[in-house]
């Protein structure tokens, strides 16, 4: 298998120009996508690189899996999103990640599934991200 170069290993500039690092969690990384369209969107990602949920041992997938969750709640508690949805895809980089994708009645897509890269393409100020991530670490 072809050894693909990963950005959530290496912590590169492919990293930065997505996102922003949040916090570490217990078994993994919360970082804020920059792209903003879903208000709160975030992706966490597992600390080691593995790429499919099942390579996980049971104490590993409950650790992550409860970031995820741990995650997910803080998020929703900031915005009031009515609806949280998660996906984990790595078709074209394979670590374990999922996004966090908060949705919002009478918001984009929302009753769909979230768009992977919303046309709306959101960027915000340095001080928009800083409050939306002091925000969830205020619900962690």
């Amino acid at each position: 298998m072809e050894k693909v170069s990963c950005f959530y290993c290496e912590k590169d500039q492919r990293l930065d120009d997505l996102m922003i690092k949040v916090t570490k969690l217990s078994v993994s990384t919360l970082y804020l996508f920059k792209e903003q369209t879903y208000k709160g969107r975030c992706v966490v990602a597992y600390d080691n690189h593995i790429n499919e949920l099942f390579e996980l041992s049971d104490e590993e997938r409950t650790s992550f899996m409860k970031d995820v969750a741990t995650a997910a709640k803080a998020i929703k508690e900031a915005f009031g999103a009515d609806k949280m949805n998660l996906g984990a895809y790595s078709d074209k980089l394979p670590h374990l990640h999922f996004h966090i994708v908060p949705k919002y009645k009478d918001g984009y897509s929302w009753g769909g599934t979230f768009e992977m890269n919303p046309s709306a393409n959101l960027k915000l100020s340095d001080a928009e991200y800083e409050e939306i991530i002091t925000s969830i670490k205020q619900k962690l």
